[in-house]
């Protein structure tokens, strides 16, 4: 590409007259657009501008379907439940123990005002439950916990007999604003002898948690499992749905061990039992001919 035309004159030398004129091309100068200095070009800035609208979008969507997930059905629920903190203990020490169940509510008890609550228990074989000291302390208000097994004998041993079911029906607690406690008094069975060890391990198992309200709240959804048929009170004959409650045990299951005979002291057991029985009954068969008044 032909340059502009520059007409230049040369300085004269010594010994010329007349000046000469030189021609010299020059490139043509380009058009090159460029961005004021400072600014960023303006496709810079567009892209830019998308991909931080792109991550504030993604982040949008993202903080909604957590919410979404966590809210308003299972999971918002699930975040404002509180645990049942289940407790249960023996007291006293030998063969007749006392069982004190104590459960505790992280929920403000004024909406459990209106509730009922019934403890469910299976005894197992080694222990057992007596229904006539129940019945007594019924009317002394001590408990009020009642047998549902029909065939019960409490003189049989532990190989002979059955789990039974027993109701308590819990109470508030006094020193607890939030806890309910229920009582049971419970029995050691008669076990086999063993031939080494001399001690016998009792598992009792927990119990189930059911809970009767007047009127419903939400945090009945979070506690409820299932529903389960029982007497609405202790000395009623209706029947009401009662929830089977989800709860957290301070103890996984109890364990009682109970003190057997060995075997190989049978032939000693046997042979002084029947000796002392010998001498009581010639004892007794002394004292009624001696003091006894026979008229024939």
């Amino acid at each position: 590409m032909l340059g502009r035309l520059r007409v230049g004159r040369s300085v004269p030398r010594a010994g010329r007259s007349a000046p000469r004129v030189v021609l010299r091309l020059l490139p043509r100068p380009q058009l090159v657009a460029r961005a004021p200095p400072g600014r960023p070009r303006s496709g810079v800035l567009a892209a830019s501008a998308v991909a931080w609208l792109l991550l504030w979008a993604a982040w949008l969507v993202g903080a909604l379907a957590s919410n979404f997930s966590d809210a308003p059905f299972g999971g918002g629920i699930r975040a404002i439940c509180s645990e049942i903190i289940l407790r249960q203990e023996f007291l006293k020490d030998g063969f007749h123990r006392d069982l004190l169940i104590k459960v505790k509510f992280g929920e403000s008890i004024e909406d459990l005002q209106t509730c009922r609550l019934l403890i469910k228990h299976y005894i197992p074989t080694g222990l057992f439950v007596d229904p006539y000291e129940l019945a007594s302390l019924r009317e002394r208000n001590i408990t009020e916990a009642v047998m549902v097994s029909e065939s019960f004998n409490i003189e049989a041993p532990n190989y002979l007999s059955k789990e039974s079911e027993v109701l308590i029906y819990a109470r508030q607690d006094a020193q607890c604003i939030d806890c309910f406690q229920a009582f049971l008094p419970v029995h050691y069975r008669y076990h086999r002898p063993h031939r080494k060890d001399g001690d016998t391990l009792i598992v009792l198992n927990n119990p189930d948690l059911l809970m009767y309200c007047d009127q419903e709240f939400p945090i009945l959804k979070c506690w409820s499992q299932s529903e389960v048929a029982a007497p609405c009170a202790l000395r009623s004959e209706e029947i009401c749905r009662w929830r089977n409650m989800h709860y957290k045990s301070i103890l996984k299951n109890l364990t009682l061990q109970v003190p057997v005979g060995l075997t190989l002291h049978t032939p000693l057991v046997c042979s002084v039992t029947l000796l002392i029985t010998i001498l009581c009954s010639m004892l007794i068969l002394v004292a009624v001919f001696k003091y006894g008044h026979f008229s024939l």
